[in-house]
């Protein structure tokens, strides 16, 4: 918490409190990397939240202290964080990036990078252990960080890596014709209309909550959040656009809207980046987190040719899925969530909202100049004629082990019912086919990641279908005493 403003919610993330954790980074990057501490080069950016100032004069604070060089990005997404550490005009040895991601205006937080990506838990939790043991002047010396306008680097890199992609004659204005709607939601995105989008030649009036602002005042910014894409999807069809474009606070999370108005996030965006990897890497494997749908393994796999490897909540998880099959000779060129992350082989398997857009707009505009229909990749893709999340809270004390219990339960359960066909190779939770002579569909027992909740997934591909699979799990979950079933009924 770093703002005040919402009751019961105490601040305890100061400018003192990111100033120890980044000095204690600073010292943790120069033993890993056997460096100096005074050659180490660390980047500092932050999205639009109203505690980013403050909390970034703390960390560069922390690290000046500490002894390393600073580079002050300023206003940057979290992905042009970490490409300060590969492009060779700038080379940091790491970087930190001041955000919250989706998150309410009074919270924000730090992600750690170095040359192979972001930090795992492992090597946060120490650095937090050793920044308890810390201390450091109360003022600072003289020494000051460098300004350095890294989201300019970052931009060309995407318009070239466009300008690339498609190839075009005019090969300066690759985007010359398509008329492109952005909501960057009042993030960090809103550099992408004036340093990508406008120089390569796109239409981008419509576009809307380019400004920073950190009281987040439209909508929240979350490619999954029903508001924001249905204001996304309103500024592509009031404005006649090709394509709209929304991103989340910090850029490292997309969706899109075809003209038509249809939203193309959660199975549908997976299904579109797949359609377009599968003419460039065919019979490449997708991974993908735990909540995608049976109907995008059939698209994935029978129409499209390739392979489905469905694995946990969790945009690491996924990314690090990804990494181990490729290590195993499993060619794998992208991990990708529903939520929107997205990683690709070619870019450093880390998740860049910005980057999955590229792809896409390269495609758009091959389409164009052949007189096709982006909309056309994915026609094939079948949508369920429902689908519904619902959320129950575990009251026991020790969640996690009851929660492991439930879900061993329901294997066994789920083994026994008639029309329940438990899914093999699950990687995550209990997932189970449902099949009877009136209704076919799936449903996900899950763990949450971090919080006292069992998340339940259903889908099914008849009207009426969600009810009849919950009448039947209402036999089991509701012998689950320390499972609040309200949400269910």
């Amino acid at each position: 918490i770093a703002l005040t403003g919402i009751e019961g919610e105490n601040v305890n993330l100061t400018p003192d409190v990111v100033r120890i954790i980044a000095a204690s980074y600073a010292l943790w990057m120069a033993r890993k990397s056997n460096k100096p501490i005074g050659e180490l080069i660390l980047g500092v950016g932050h999205d639009s939240r109203l505690s980013a100032g403050s909390l970034k004069n703390g960390v560069i604070d922390g690290l000046l202290l500490a002894g390393c060089q600073v580079m002050d990005c300023g206003l940057c997404s979290t992905p042009s964080m970490f490409m300060g550490i590969v492009f060779k005009e700038t080379h940091f040895d790491g970087s930190i990036m001041i955000t919250a991601s989706h998150l309410p205006f009074n919270r924000n937080g730090l992600k750690f990078f170095n040359q192979n990506g972001g930090l795992n838990s492992t090597d946060i939790k120490e650095i937090l252990l050793e920044a308890e043991k810390l201390t450091l002047p109360q003022k600072s010396n003289n020494r000051q960080a460098n300004k350095l306008n890294l989201i300019d680097f970052y931009s060309r890199f995407l318009r070239d890596k466009i300008k690339q992609g498609v190839n075009s004659e005019d090969y300066d204005h690759p985007l010359k014709g398509l008329k492109i709607v952005v909501d960057a939601g009042n993030g960090s995105g809103g550099f992408f209309v004036e340093q990508v989008l406008k120089p390569l030649g796109a239409d981008t009036v419509g576009s809307q909550f380019l400004n920073p602002d950190g009281s987040f005042p439209n909508h929240i910014p979350n490619p999954e959040n029903e508001t924001a894409m249905e204001a996304i999807r309103k500024a592509t069809l009031d404005n006649k656009a090709d394509l709209g474009i929304i991103f989340d606070t910090d850029v490292d999370r997309a969706a899109v809207v075809f003209a038509n108005g249809e939203e193309v996030n959660r199975n549908r965006l997976i299904g579109l980046i797949a359609a377009i990897l599968s003419k460039y890497h065919p019979h490449t494997t997708i991974v993908t987190d735990s909540v995608t749908s049976d109907h995008l393994t059939e698209f994935i796999e029978k129409t499209l040719a390739m392979k489905h490897h469905r694995f946990k909540r969790g945009y690491k998880n996924v990314i690090n899925e990804a990494i181990r099959l490729n290590q195993e000779g499993i060619e794998t060129h992208t991990a990708i969530e529903t939520s929107g992350h997205c990683a690709f082989k070619e870019n450093y398997f880390q998740d860049d909202g910005a980057y999955l857009v590229v792809k896409v707009l390269i495609e758009a505009a091959i389409c164009q100049n052949q007189g096709k229909s982006i909309e056309t990749l994915i026609e094939d893709l079948k949508e369920p004629k429902e689908s519904k999340e619902f959320r129950m809270r575990i009251t026991a004390e020790d969640f996690k082990a009851y929660g492991a219990n439930v879900l061993k339960s329901f294997e066994e359960y789920a083994a026994k019912q008639p029309g329940f066909y438990p899914v093999a190779n699950n990687y995550e939770g209990v997932r189970v086919s449902f099949r009877d002579e009136k209704v076919t569909g799936w449903m996900l027992l899950r763990m949450s990641l971090h919080d006292p909740l069992m998340p339940l997934n259903i889908e099914t591909d008849t009207k009426g279908g969600v009810k009849v699979i919950l009448e039947c799990l209402m036999l089991f979950l509701g012998k689950q005493k320390q499972l609040d079933i309200t949400s269910l009924i």
